[in-house]
């Protein structure tokens, strides 16, 4: 039986600690979610019928600061997948030296199934279920796979209607509810800071880079049109409906009006079409997977052919991925810094909301490049 999700983080915890010589119990602590809550959603829908749905709230370490990390609608968003991404919550703030703890929220649901309606009445239950165990000083959540800014305005009015107006209680909320600029783009931002500094590092012009990425989300999305925008030739991109390659570089900006018109990237006339499958596999110098967990696995590990790979994705490597990378010198930046943009500007949303003042998105940004560099040079 293979490893859970879970189970595969806490072995590169364990790679950690081994390093530390960290004791026993210690490594217990910070291993164990310090609390979980599993709670049942009945929903009508539009039918008039009632499903009920599966959600999670795990508060993983709160030793830094509040609770903090995203809300997930996936099918998959099982309680293992929930801790697992809990825990790099922990480590992701930490990491970056931001005053929070780790969390993460999850529904077992498939979005693209439900209605705007439906998604809003599962939303509002879901708030109301977990509102004993979070507040803007105790836990705050964000938007995730399946999830976005409305989810996190839906969230807020169902926190509010009990708790009164706090805005504090999420980040990637409309800027018209008290959003930060620069929030929506921050982490697919974060991810190419790094990379600017990561070539910078190995004296590779910005020019001669190829990168391909796993994903067209909100993370891949924004990455992909601040690499483009900066002149970098991004010659494969893909969704969960398979992907488009083109040698001599994607243009990303056709790309992204392609899927806002049709939903996907398969079939866009700019390119040919590449299952994701040969996508992680195909010859280029930095490979970002920037979609779910578990991507590059033991099964392709052997067969990827980029010098650099850019975590995006939650935990998208397995530790028996990572160790042949590592065996064929490909080197690994991990997901708690390449993806740490966005709850860096989280927790830049947060204080703006706490002191009822709103940053411009210049200084978003600069805050965020500083951050994140710092904790680059760091590690």
């Amino acid at each position: 039986m293979s490893a859970s999700t879970f189970e595969q983080v806490n072995s590169f915890f364990d790679e950690a600690a081994d390093r530390l010589q960290l004791p026993l119990g210690m490594r217990d602590m910070l291993k164990r979610p310090w609390r979980e809550l599993q709670v049942q959603l009945p929903v009508r829908m539009d039918s008039g019928e009632v499903k009920v749905f599966t959600g999670y709230r795990v508060q993983h370490n709160g030793a830094r600061g509040p609770y903090k990390g995203g809300v997930r609608y996936h099918p998959d968003a099982d309680l293992e997948e929930v801790r697992a991404l809990s825990s790099l919550m922990t480590w992701k703030t930490a990491l970056v030296n931001i005053p929070y703890g780790g969390a993460k929220g999850g529904v077992q649901v498939d979005p693209r199934q439900l209605s705007e309606n439906e998604l809003n009445r599962l939303t509002r239950r879901y708030t109301q279920s977990i509102e004993h165990i979070i507040a803007p000083n105790r836990d705050i959540a964000a938007p995730d796979l399946g999830t976005n800014a409305q989810t996190m305005a839906w969230m807020m009015d169902a926190y509010g209607q009990i708790q009164g107006h706090s805005p504090a209680i999420v980040t990637g909320k409309p800027v018209e509810l008290g959003g930060s600029l620069g929030r929506e783009a921050a982490t697919g931002r974060g991810v190419f800071y790094i990379l600017q500094e990561a070539a910078a590092d190995r004296g590779i012009t910005f020019g001669d880079i190829t990168v391909v990425i796993q994903g067209f989300g909100n993370v891949g999305s924004w990455a992909a049109k601040i690499i483009h925008a900066a002149g970098i030739k991004v010659i494969a991109v893909s969704s969960v409906d398979g992907g488009t390659y083109n040698r001599d570089g994607v243009d990303i900006i056709e790309l992204d009006q392609y899927q806002r018109e049709s939903g996907g990237v398969s079939g866009f006339s700019g390119g040919d079409d590449i299952s994701n499958t040969d996508l992680l596999e195909l010859e280029c110098d930095v490979l970002i997977p920037a979609a779910i967990d578990n991507v590059i696995n033991s099964d392709n590990a052997a067969n990827i052919k980029a010098q650099l790979v850019l975590e995006a994705a939650n935990h998208p490597t397995t530790p028996e991925a990572d160790r042949i990378l590592a065996e064929r010198a490909i080197e690994v930046l991990p997901d708690i810094l390449v993806n740490a943009g966005g709850v860096i500007v989280s927790y830049f949303e947060w204080t703006q909301n706490l002191q009822e003042f709103r940053w411009e998105e210049q200084r978003v940004n600069s805050e965020l490049y500083r951050i994140i560099i710092n904790a680059y040079r760091e590690v």
